[in-house]
C-alpha cells in the first residue's frame, strides 16, 4: 500500500513539474512575443520619424527620446563622426558630462571594442567606484553598455547606454539592445542623403535665394504643414539671348531685379528658391491653383512690361543697355507625402523641351 502511495506521489510531482515546466514555457513564450511586438512598436516609430519632416538632427534626438522611453534606458547618448570630430547627436545627460561621453574612442577599453566592431559592457561592484571613463562624475552612472556603430562595414560612431545602479545590465538580453543597435544605424544610414542635402544649401549670389536643395530640406518642411499646395516653376526664357547680345551683367540684372520684385510680392509662408540657371520654383504653400493662376498672369505681365537697364541710375542714356524679360511658368498641385522633386522633374522637362518663344502659364 506504501508503495502505491509513494508512486502516486511521484507521479504527482512529475505531473506536477511537467505543468510548471509547460506553464514556465509558456511564459517565456509570452515574454518573446511582448518583446517582439515592443521592438515592432519600437521600429514603427522609428519610421514614423525618418518621415517627418524635421532636421535630421532633431530626428535623431527624437529617436533617442523614444528608446529611453520604450526600453526605461537611464541614461542614453548617440555620437556621431561628421568626418572632421566627434559630436553627440542625442543625449538624455547633462551637457556638463558631454566632453567625456563624446572622446570615449580614445579610451582602451573602446578601442577594442570599435576594432572588433562588438559591444562593451562595463560596471562597478559598489558605490564608491566609478566607471573607468569618468574623470570628474562619480554619482551618475554605475554600469554601462558601449556599442560601435558601423555602415556598410565603416565605422561611423557609438551608442552608449549607462545606469546609475553596479550591475544594472548583468542579466539584459543583449540581442535585444543589438537589435536597437542595428534600428539605430538603420536610422542614421537613411537620414544620411537628407543631412547632405542640409549641408549643401546655398543662397545664390545674384537673386538672394535659397538653392534647389533648400526645397527638399527645410522648404518640404514649411510645404507641408499643408495637406496641398501649388508649384510654381517659372523660366527666364530669353536669358541666354540676353547674355549673348547684351552682357552677361545684365543678365544678372534681370535675375537679380525679377526675385526682387517677386520677394516683395509674395507671402513669407512661400518657398522661393533659384531652381537652375534661368529656372526658379515658387511654393504656394496650401493655396490651390485656382488662387493662384491670375495672381501669376499678373505677376507675368508687370515683369514682362519692366524695361530692367544695366545701370538703374544713368536710364536716359542713349546707348544704355537694357532688356524686357520673357517668362514661362508652369504650375503644378502638389500633395503632401508624394514625390514634390517629381513634381519639379516634370515642370522642369517641359520648360526645357517647350518651344523657345513660347512665354505662357501652363497647367501640368
Amino acid at each position: 500500500m506504501l508503495i502505491v502511495v509513494v508512486v502516486i506521489l511521484i507521479i504527482a510531482v512529475l505531473g506536477l513539474i511537467g505543468y510548471n515546466l509547460n506553464i514556465h514555457k509558456k511564459i517565456q513564450t509570452y515574454k518573446n512575443i511582448n518583446q517582439k511586438i515592443n521592438n515592432l512598436s519600437v521600429v514603427q516609430d522609428f519610421m514614423s520619424t525618418i518621415g517627418e519632416t524635421s532636421t535630421v538632427d532633431d530626428k535623431i534626438k527624437r529617436i533617442n527620446d523614444i528608446l529611453i522611453e520604450k526600453y526605461e534606458i537611464k541614461y542614453s547618448t548617440i555620437v556621431v563622426f561628421n568626418g572632421a570630430e566627434y559630436e553627440i547627436k542625442a543625449s538624455n545627460v547633462d551637457e556638463k558630462h558631454w566632453d567625456s561621453l563624446k572622446s570615449l574612442q580614445d579610451v582602451d577599453m573602446f578601442k577594442d571594442s570599435i576594432a572588433q566592431a562588438t559591444p562593451k559592457y562595463v560596471t562597478v561592484n559598489n558605490e564608491q567606484e566609478r566607471l573607468p571613463y569618468q574623470k570628474m562624475e562619480f554619482g551618475r552612472a554605475k554600469s554601462a553598455i558601449f556599442f560601435p556603430l558601423y555602415i556598410d562595414n565603416v565605422y561611423i560612431g557609438y551608442w552608449i547606454i549607462e545606469s546609475g545602479t553596479p550591475h544594472d545590465f548583468d542579466n539584459v538580453d543583449t540581442t535585444v539592445l543589438e537589435v536597437i543597435k542595428d534600428n539605430i544605424v538603420s536610422v542614421l544610414k537613411t537620414v544620411a542623403h537628407q543631412k547632405t542635402i542640409e549641408s549643401i544649401v546655398r543662397k545664390d549670389l545674384f537673386s538672394g535665394l535659397y538653392s534647389e536643395e533648400y526645397l527638399y530640406g527645410e522648404g518640404r518642411k514649411i510645404i507641408n504643414q499643408y495637406t496641398t499646395s501649388t508649384i510654381c516653376m517659372y523660366k527666364i526664357t530669353n536669358l541666354e539671348e540676353i547674355n549673348h547680345k547684351c552682357c552677361r551683367e545684365l543678365g544678372n540684372k534681370v535675375i537679380e531685379k525679377i526675385s526682387e520684385y517677386i520677394k516683395n510680392n509674395i507671402s513669407d509662408q512661400y518657398v522661393f528658391v533659384r531652381y537652375m540657371g534661368p529656372k526658379f520654383v515658387i511654393a504656394f504653400s496650401g493655396v490651390e491653383i485656382n488662387g493662384v493662376a491670375e495672381f501669376v498672369n499678373d505677376l507675368k505681365e508687370k515683369i514682362e512690361n519692366t524695361e530692367i537697364f544695366m545701370d538703374d541710375d544713368n536710364k536716359d542714356e542713349d546707348n544704355k543697355m537694357s532688356a524686357f524679360p520673357r517668362l514661362n511658368f508652369a504650375i503644378s498641385t502638389y500633395y503632401k507625402g508624394t514625390g514634390l522633386e517629381e513634381v519639379l522633374k516634370k515642370q522642369e522637362e517641359y520648360l526645357d523641351n517647350c518651344n523657345v518663344d513660347e512665354s505662357d502659364i501652363t497647367n501640368i
